[in-house]
């Protein structure tokens, strides 16, 4: 079948399952266009649990699936490619989260929300990296846990009076552009103005004009009147950000802010998962509860 033909049938069968479509803002360019929604991870999983559609096709990494089915127990939730983890989320189990809790006794756990139901679950709170801050800043408590990303974790220690302890995870893809890959494309593009998200090593937020989530990039980018922008993560998110504001150049600065695993759901993926009605995602109950009170409690916190 030809790429169009592809999109078709799967806009038959969405209709025909009362399916909604959820695309992460890195995904393939083709995915983006085709999806019904496209976010970061916790507002596809809020747009899961609002809809009236019975089945939810989520195209991201494993944990924005289960992240679905936490929120919409309801529902049916479809991962295309189960197999799309996310390396950050693997460098923390449940057991080592529990073992390192030990070290600190009584000390909350604030979880990025990048992480599996059952490390969820043994957490007291989740964070975003838009209110990872405002959730921090929210407790009681002078020392407080970070994990798994520790430059999200370096980020919010330097915005809160409070002791943190970091686990030792980062994302592989942002560790992976460096202070040299920014002076490299500074040079070239002296008036553009640099976001960063807060997965990035701390030296290279140093360089930044704004740091932001992916969406706080879209509207950083909208509502600055600067032509040129220096995009410091995945480089899915530049179709969109292109898209919304064709005047303006968007740069990515080296070719190595790609993820595999962000890149691996395809056309035909979400076509035979359609047509199957697999895989489907589903947490066992005593584990989505728990993470379900992470998320409530994160939900809860005053936003700006």
């Amino acid at each position: 079948m030809e790429q169009q033909e592809i999109k078709q049938e799967i806009r038959r069968l969405l209709q025909e399952r009362n399916a909604l479509l959820l695309a992460h803002n890195y995904q393939r360019d083709e995915i983006q266009d085709l999806a019904d929604i496209t976010g970061d991870s916790l507002a596809l999983s809020l747009e899961a649990a609002r809809t009236d559609k019975a089945v939810i096709v989520f195209c991201g990494v494993h944990f924005m699936a289960e992240s679905a089915a936490i929120l919409a127990p309801d529902k049916i939730v479809l991962a295309p490619r189960p197999d799309a983890g996310c390396p950050m989320a693997d460098m923390i189990t449940a057991e080592g989260l529990r073992e390192f809790k030990k070290q600190y006794p009584g000390v909350p756990v604030v979880t990025y929300v990048n992480s599996s139901a059952a490390v969820k679950a043994e957490s007291d709170i989740c964070c975003t990296s838009s209110n990872a801050v405002n959730v921090v800043a929210s407790l009681a408590e002078k020392e407080v846990i970070l994990a798994p990303d520790r430059n999200l974790g370096r980020y919010i220690a330097a915005h809160v009076d409070k002791t943190c302890y970091f686990w030792d995870g980062y994302c592989p893809t942002h560790e992976r552009f460096t202070l040299a890959d920014v002076e490299a494309i500074k040079a070239d593009y002296p008036d553009a103005l640099f976001m960063a998200h807060p997965e990035c090593p701390p030296e290279v937020l140093a360089q930044a004009d704004h740091i932001c989530s992916t969406s706080g990039m879209y509207s950083f980018a909208a509502e600055n009147p600067a032509k040129q922008f220096i995009v410091g993560t995945e480089a899915g998110i530049l179709y969109r950000l292109r898209k919304e504001n064709p005047d303006k150049e968007f740069i990515l600065p080296t070719t190595r802010l790609v993820c595999p695993n962000m890149k691996l759901t395809s056309l035909e993926d979400i076509l035979k998962s359609l047509q199957t009605m697999s895989p489907r995602v589903t947490v066992p109950e005593e584990v989505r509860a728990a993470a379900r009170l992470t998320l409530d409690r994160m939900l809860a916190v005053p936003r700006d």
